[in-house]
């Protein structure tokens, strides 16, 4: 079997899922598709995936939208794109992978502090604020900003389809900003967004598949299932380092 279709099944299908249930499973996409398409190229392989889902869960999310959270992070988060648009044009593969890798640790080492510390901080302006540049900067240069998202949101004590739809909102607003910025840095293109088709077929299935799990997952494990999703996916980075 051709290993390009495989992995890019493989993508299409955890990308599907990943929108419509556990956010932090969505990073073990990257790197499965560099199995096949190493370096950054990849990074324009997925973007269309993510628009696709993006349009996908935004009709499904139409309501309970914290558009006041939204609005507190995405500014910074539109400052983080074009930061990280010019680092990633300046830097090497082996640096592109150990960047994700460990932005993906530290995540999971602020979500543990979290456990046994007050997380007050988590619903201040400033952390709001620090969270949309950061994650911003992660989403351009990795496609790895859902954890981060994911953990701030989670912090805000939204209810879960509050949280689910503010999530699929945010990414959609800063996809479509990333857009321009990656065709203009070349990872972008019509050949790119061609490969990008042979994975819908699992998109369909994972979008599926991801939206009947949520209704069935309590908000502990959502939490869990988030941060075990982040811990795989790091490791999977670093073996590929």
């Amino acid at each position: 079997m051709d290993l390009p279709l495989v992995v890019l099944f493989l993508a299409g299908l955890i990308t599907g899922f990943s929108k419509f249930s556990v956010g932090g499973m969505g990073l073990l996409v990257l790197p499965i598709v560099m199995i096949a398409f190493p370096g950054p190229e990849a990074l324009g392989i997925l973007l269309p995936l993510y628009l696709v889902t993006d349009l996908m869960a935004v009709a499904s999310y139409r309501n309970k939208i914290a558009w006041g959270v939204l609005g507190r992070f995405l500014p910074l988060a539109f400052l983080g794109v074009f930061i990280g648009s010019q680092f990633l044009a300046n830097i090497n593969e082996d640096q592109f992978l150990t960047f994700l890798g460990a932005t993906i640790v530290a995540m999971i080492v602020l979500g543990l502090y979290l456990d046994f510390r007050p997380a007050a901080f988590m619903r201040k302006p400033v952390t709001a604020y620090l969270m949309g540049f950061f994650g911003g900067v992660i989403s351009m240069v990795a496609n790895a900003a859902v954890p981060l998202f994911s953990l701030f949101l989670l912090e805000q004590k939204l209810e879960k389809k509050t949280y689910v739809s503010t999530r699929a909102w945010a990414f959609f607003i800063i996809n479509i900003l990333k857009l321009p910025l990656y065709m203009s840095i070349g990872l972008l293109s019509v050949e790119s967004a061609e490969t990008s088709l042979y994975a819908l077929p699992g998109l369909a299935l994972g979008s599926y598949i991801g939206y009947h799990f949520l209704k069935k997952v309590n908000p502990i494990q959502f939490k869990w299932m988030i941060r075990i999703m982040s811990t795989l996916a790091a490791c999977k980075l670093f073996l590929f380092t």
